[in-house]
C-alpha cells in the first residue's frame, strides 16, 4: 500500500468509488472531505494506481499522537478483494496496531482479516453492526439558484440569546460551544477524548439544530470525518414533534448544494429513528454499517 497523492488522482478515485456505492460509503465520504480542505489530516492508501483493488483512509502519523484516542485513530476501508486483506491488515506500515482504533466500512467481509489478525497480536476486538441508510437521489428543491446559494441562505441561523420568541424552535448551528452537550447525550462518547473530536467536528463540519424555548439546542445532527450524519439526538420530551424532520429538510438542501454524500447509521433497536429516517426517503442498504474497534492487550 502506498499514499496516493495529487487532486487529480483522488478525483479520478473518488468518482471511481462512486460506481461501488453503498459498500464504498466511509471512504467516499472521508475523500470528499480530503479533497475539500482535509480538515482532519486525512490520507489516501491504494494497494494499486490506477487499477486498485484495495482503498484505506487514516489520518496521518502526525494526528495519532494519542495511542488511546480511538476516535482520531480510525481508519475507513474498502476493497474488491477481502481476500486479500489479511495480508495488507498485517503490516504496521498501514495500521498501527500499538494504538486503540477503529475501522469503519460498509463491507462485513473485512471483519474475518480484522478477527484473524487482531487474534494474532493480542488485539481484544468489538465488533457492532448497524442498519446502514443513505438517500439515493435528493429530492430536487424549487428554486432556480440552488447552485449559488451560499449555506447562511440556505439555514436560518440565530444567535442562541435571540430566542426569545415564545415558543418557537428555530434552526440553528451549533458550533464548539454545544460540544459538551452534545457529547452528553452521544452513546459512543461521554468521555473526555469524545469530547475533543466532537468540538473538532463542530470547528470543521455542518452541526444542524434545533432551538427549544428554553434557548438550548433541542435536537441536532452532527457531521463527521467521513461526511456520515452522527450523534443525532432529540431531547426527550421534544421528540414527536418534527424537529429531525425540520433538520433533515435543511441539512438535505446543504447537501444537495455541495454535492456530498448523504448517510448514516441506526441501532437495529431503535425502530422510531429508522421510521424517521425511511420517511425522508432514506434507503437502507443491505450492506449494513460495521465497526471494530481494536484495543492492544496492555489496554484492556
Amino acid at each position: 500500500m502506498f499514499v496516493l497523492r495529487g487532486s487529480q488522482n483522488l478525483q479520478i478515485l473518488y468518482e471511481s468509488l462512486e460506481k461501488n456505492i453503498p459498500e464504498s460509503l466511509k471512504v467516499y465520504g472521508a475523500i470528499f472531505n480530503i479533497k475539500n480542505k482535509n480538515p482532519f489530516n486525512m490520507e489516501v492508501l491504494v494497494d494499486a494506481w490506477p487499477d486498485y483493488q484495495m482503498v484505506i483512509t487514516r489520518p496521518q502519523k502526525e494526528e495519532m499522537k494519542d495511542d488511546l484516542d480511538h476516535y482520531t485513530n480510525t481508519y475507513h476501508i474498502f476493497t474488491k478483494a477481502p481476500d486479500k486483506l489479511e495480508e495488507v491488515l498485517a503490516c504496521p506500515q498501514v495500521i498501527n496496531w500499538e494504538q486503540v482504533f477503529q475501522i469503519q466500512g460498509c463491507q462485513g467481509t473485512l471483519g474475518e482479516a480484522i478477527r484473524k489478525i487482531s487474534a494474532s497480536k493480542s488485539v481484544q476486538v468489538d465488533y457492532l453492526k448497524t442498519a446502514l441508510f443513505r438517500l439515493e437521489t435528493p429530492r430536487k428543491h424549487k428554486t432556480s439558484s440552488d447552485e449559488k446559494m451560499e449555506l447562511t441562505e440556505l439555514f436560518k441561523m440565530h444567535k442562541v440569546d435571540e430566542d426569545k420568541k415564545k415558543g418557537n424552535s428555530l434552526n440553528i448551528f451549533l458550533d464548539p460551544s454545544h460540544a459538551g452537550l452534545v457529547n452528553q447525550q452521544w452513546e459512543f462518547g461521554k468521555n473526555e477524548r469524545s469530547l475533543k473530536y466532537i468540538e473538532r467536528c463542530l470547528q470543521n463540519f455542518p452541526g444542524f439544530g434545533v432551538l427549544g424555548p428554553e434557548g438550548q439546542p433541542i435536537s441536532w445532527l452532527v457531521m463527521e470525518q467521513s461526511c456520515e450524519l452522527r450523534m443525532g439526538y432529540t431531547v426527550p420530551k421534544y421528540r414527536g414533534q418534527g424537529n429531525m424532520w425540520q433538520i433533515g429538510c435543511q441539512l438535505e438542501k446543504y447537501f444537495f448544494q455541495k454535492k456530498s454524500p448523504i448517510y448514516l447509521h441506526v441501532a437495529d433497536n431503535k425502530e422510531k429513528v429508522q421510521d424517521i429516517a425511511k420517511g425522508f426517503g432514506l434507503m437502507v442498504s443491505p450492506c449494513g454499517w460495521h465497526q471494530w474497534k481494536c484495543t492492544p492487550e496492555k489496554y484492556c
